[in-house]
């Protein structure tokens, strides 16, 4: 059934019961239902109402059970239903209610409380809470933030609690074990700190336990072997460390176990594999070694499940555990890596053992020093060769294009000079010679890959050229041509074009398209309160930038290297993003060449780069997009340097936007020239993007779509004044 609710429905006065659920009813909830106070069951659940929940639901103080769940309700939950003294179950899950939690939620004798996937926000208190009733509390998918009380113990008989997907901080509540009850617990998707408890075991009914995405450290309590009824344990993106507790293969009802992006070590517990139903068991990126379980689950357990866990070895992952190096020292009493001697094994017990180790030890150095001794004297010889064979004209930089010649030079010359290749087929020259294109004059600025010229080709045209920094550090000639290749393939307006290459041993060079602007770095830091950048220049930079970026990410490439200095804006204000998908040309993604290279990008870098364990993926490029999205809309640098203090940006927001102020933290020079409903959203998915887990950034094509939707047609010209 659609369209509104006939008013003559409010007049039947004597319902006791009114379920109109799960139908297409649209307009708002009329005043008049306050009239029918006989009501004990009330359900508008998953239709289209909108407007805000009427103040005159206070007047059912017969009505037990209120469902208004999947609606479009906006507006703050009214205080008047404080006098629905009988009430039992709400739910007003799914809406767009706004505000903070009323009283009344926790002073009356509530059974269930769904208010999950709104827009609430706020501390939560539950100290006033009277007759300790309470069995589900989903406070789900809002902006709560705080720390979760210790007050949440009093709630003995609760079942399900669910504040995932919020921003509450601080430790995990010691009084969580307080309740003996509780089936359920998901805190994930938070900003937890602090360690997991053991007092976490007084909960002997829990069957979920759910804290992924948080920031938890130290390692897995053993007393969680105690909550006999776990079914899933749910702890990934994390910093947790140490082992698996063999507690665990004492939990027989298992079936989902995610352990997964943590720093956990040691070797997997054989007993895992006699746990009955498993269903599920990922422990990938971490620094586990060893055997893995065979048997029942582990037979057909998904490779996946078990990747970036360079010590694991068995037929599942194809490595055999005979080659896997074993630890210096490993104390055969304890499941963890033990890199200091352990009294136990001073003992003459052990006496034989320690010297099988110590010949083994002698046998690995000695073929160590064979291996080294080798390559040093192929290096020699290699060096010698070069010296002989190649004169100092023949690695002189020699520019030339060949397309017109009828065949391949062989000489050992031709091997050090270049060939100047344009994906056009277009055969330019360069009119002044090799050398006067990379002189100091033609400089237009340097970055960690290296340093760009400007020159004029033959017919007129102008083009950058990047004389790159990693000569010593680029793939073979082969490899090199085919990552430049992919990347001349790609076309966007607001991506800069690279139109050509150059290839020596010694000297590669990129052939851009030239681009007259300012890069956006000058444009937000080094510019007056005249000349800034409007808020509608601004949002169009940052959609141009996030189109760019998702075009790239479709095309499998990778910026790596993104910052408001590879930003160009050129004459019609669209921002041009350059330097994309350079670390491709290393032989290998090394997280510290890749630091060295674009430390300019301090800010910018995702945390992933400093954790090896972290697969470095285009959700790099989008923590990067979210610091600029901050930048861009502050007019502040990422980090900025006091005299006695470090200011990080995304911090500094965060404060903002958790106090209630996004719009105080936009840059000054616009004088509040600018759209609140464009600004606070723009900035809350910039903070979005900077999240610490890779797994809650968005993918850049929905930051695209999101962009587009929040984007106000009719303050255009408010934001561009």
């Amino acid at each position: 059934m659609s369209g509104e609710v006939p008013e003559s429905m409010w007049e039947v006065r004597s319902l006791r019961t009114l379920n109109l659920g799960s139908n297409l009813f649209s307009g708002e909830v009329s005043d008049s239902i306050g009239e029918m106070k006989l009501l004990r069951l009330l359900d508008m659940s998953e239709n289209r109402l909108n407007g805000s929940v009427p103040d005159s639901i206070g007047n059912l103080k017969l009505l037990q059970r209120l469902n208004f769940s999947g609606n479009w309700l906006v507006g703050s939950l009214p205080e008047s239903m404080r006098n629905c003294s009988n009430l039992l179950e709400v739910d007003f899950s799914r809406n767009f209610l706004m505000g903070a939690l009323p009283s009344w939620v926790s002073e009356l004798g509530l059974q269930k409380i769904l208010i999950s996937g709104n827009k609430l926000r706020g501390n939560i208190r539950f100290s006033t809470f009277e007759n300790r009733s309470l069995l589900e509390l989903d406070l789900s998918g809002n902006q709560f933030f705080g720390e979760i009380p210790m007050d949440i113990g009093k709630l003995r008989v609760l079942r399900l609690l669910n504040l995932s997907g919020n921003s509450f901080s601080g430790p995990i509540p010691m009084s969580l074990g307080e309740l003996k009850s509780v089936e359920v617990v998901d805190l994930g998707a938070n900003r937890l700190n602090g360690s997991i408890l053991s007092e976490i075991a007084g909960a002997v009914s829990l069957k979920e336990l759910r804290l992924e995405k948080n920031f938890l450290s130290g390692e897995i309590p053993s007393q969680i072997g105690n909550c006999s009824s776990l079914t899933s344990l749910i702890l990934s993106h994390n910093n947790l460390t140490g082992p698996i507790p063999l507690s665990i293969t004492n939990l027989v009802d298992l079936q989902n176990i995610d352990l997964s992006f943590n720093n956990l070590k040691g070797s997997l517990p054989n007993k895992l594999s006699n746990l009955p139903h498993l269903l599920s068991f990922n422990i990938s990126y971490n620094l586990f070694f060893g055997p893995i379980p065979s048997g029942n689950f582990f037979d057909t357990i998904p490779t996946s499940s078990l990747s970036n866990n360079p010590g694991l070895c068995g037929s599942i992952v194809n490595r055999s555990c005979a080659s896997v190096p074993k630890p210096l020292v490993l104390n055969p009493n304890s499941t963890s890596l033990n890199v200091h001697p352990s009294p136990s094994l001073t003992s003459p017990n052990f006496h034989h053992k320690k010297v099988i180790l110590s010949i083994s030890a002698i046998i690995a150095i000695g073929a160590a020093a064979l291996i080294a001794l080798g390559v040093v004297t192929i290096t020699i010889l290699n060096l010698h060769a070069r010296s002989y064979s190649s004169s100092p004209s023949q690695v002189a930089l020699t520019l030339y294009n060949d397309f017109s010649s009828g065949s391949p030079t062989t000489s050992a010359a031709a091997t050090n000079s270049g060939k100047l290749v344009m994906f056009s087929g277009e055969n330019p020259d360069f009119p002044s010679g090799a050398h006067a294109i990379l002189n100091k004059e033609s400089e237009l600025g340097r970055g960690g890959f290296g340093i760009v010229y400007k020159t004029v080709l033959g017919d007129g045209r102008p083009v950058a050229i990047k004389k790159l920094a990693v000569s010593s550090l680029v793939k073979s000639r082969e490899e090199f041509k085919n990552e430049i290749k992919k990347l001349g393939r790609i076309r966007h307006q607001n991506l800069v074009h690279l139109q050509g290459y150059y290839w020596t041993q010694s000297l590669q060079l990129l052939i851009y398209e030239f681009v007259s602007g300012e890069t956006l770095h000058k444009a937000l830091h080094e510019s007056s309160v005249d000349d800034t950048l409007s808020w509608g220049e601004r949002f169009d930079i940052i959609l141009g930038i996030a189109k760019s970026l998702a075009h790239l990410h479709c095309h499998n490439i990778i910026h790596y290297n993104l910052k408001s200095s590879n930003v160009i804006i050129d004459g019609s204000g669209e921002p041009k993003v350059g330097d994309y998908g350079l670390a491709r040309l290393l032989p290998m993604l090394d997280r510290y060449v890749l630091s060295s290279k674009i430390q300019s990008a301090l800010g910018y870098m995702a945390p992933e780069f400093s954790c090896q364990t972290v697969k470095i993926t285009e959700k790099c490029d989008v923590y990067g997009f979210g610091v600029l999205v901050l930048e861009i809309v502050t007019g502040r640098r990422p980090v900025e340097y006091m005299e006695d203090d470090v200011v990080v940006l995304c911090d500094v927001v965060r404060g903002f936007v958790e106090g209630g102020r996004a719009e105080d933290c936009v840059d000054e020079r616009l004088e509040r020239r600018f759209s609140v409903e464009e600004v606070v959203p723009v900035v809350k998915l910039g903070l979005i993007c900077t999240s610490q887990v890779p797994s809650s950034r968005p993918e850049m094509d929905e930051v695209v779509k999101i962009l587009e939707l929040i984007r106000c047609p009719d303050q255009d010209e408010l934001s561009s004044g």
